[in-house]
């Protein structure tokens, strides 16, 4: 039994360290909520999400259904609680819509860096998963990091993980999520996650690595605890 025990210890360790625990993590569940997008990690062209056309007012209005139902919460609450009117700028999508976006952005600033700062590379987009939307003031499709200062920019920032959503791009936090501050950015987590990510004012990327680290801290801890007499 001790000896089984041995090697269920040295077979976990092995599988950490090699990277085998990544597939069981739900930032690599590509369908999952908290699946992690950034210039690193990048989904496949062919990946195409169910999604749906939300009720609220706007332009590209398309999220995941569970997205979809929680920004429709959202924007009621914002509504009802602090009479702000917002409307939907740019939901869900395509890998070749978001390749377009990115060609004029590049192609304007004259430089493949530039781009970068501001739109996401195709396969790089969350909006390719259909739990990002990209918000602005009632009547008004301007994206700008002013948006942050307005009433409604502040409710959002304040509320939105009780929806389940964050604001994904921070300031502050451009060296790790690789993008400038966009108040208007928000992200579909779930309720849990997103309070917790809003509570520790930490970007996605920051959160995702010490939520890991406490699965793997939990995993030996437990096989080791087993083996003591």
């Amino acid at each position: 039994m001790l000896f089984e025990k041995l090697i269920s210890i040295i077979a976990v360790t092995a599988s950490l360290m090699d990277g085998g625990m990544d597939v069981a993590m739900p930032d690599k569940n590509v369908d999952g909520t908290t699946f992690l997008i950034n210039r690193q990690y990048v989904i496949s062209e062919n990946y195409v999400p169910e999604v749906r056309k939300t009720n609220l007012a706007g332009m590209s209005q398309s999220m995941r259904e569970d997205a979809a139902t929680a920004l429709e919460e959202l924007f009621a609450a914002a509504k009802s609680e602090a009479s702000c009117s917002l409307s939907t700028v740019s939901g869900y999508r395509s890998y070749s819509k978001q390749s377009a976006i990115y060609n004029r952005k590049k192609a304007s600033v004259g430089s493949v860096e530039k781009a970068d700062e501001y739109v996401a590379r195709p396969g790089a987009s969350e909006h390719q998963l259909g739990l990002a939307m990209d918000i602005a003031k009632r009547n008004s499709s301007s994206l700008s990091s002013n948006f942050g200062n307005t009433s409604e920019g502040k409710w959002v920032f304040e509320n939105a993980h009780r929806f389940g959503f964050i604001v994904r791009y921070l300031e502050g936090y451009e060296e790790i999520t690789g993008y400038n501050f966009e108040p208007w950015h928000i992200r579909y987590v779930g309720k849990e996650h997103a309070q917790a990510i809003f509570e520790a004012s930490i970007p996605m990327e920051t959160y995702i690595s010490a939520y890991k680290l406490d699965v793997y801290d939990y995993l030996i801890h437990k096989v080791t605890n087993e083996v003591q007499p």
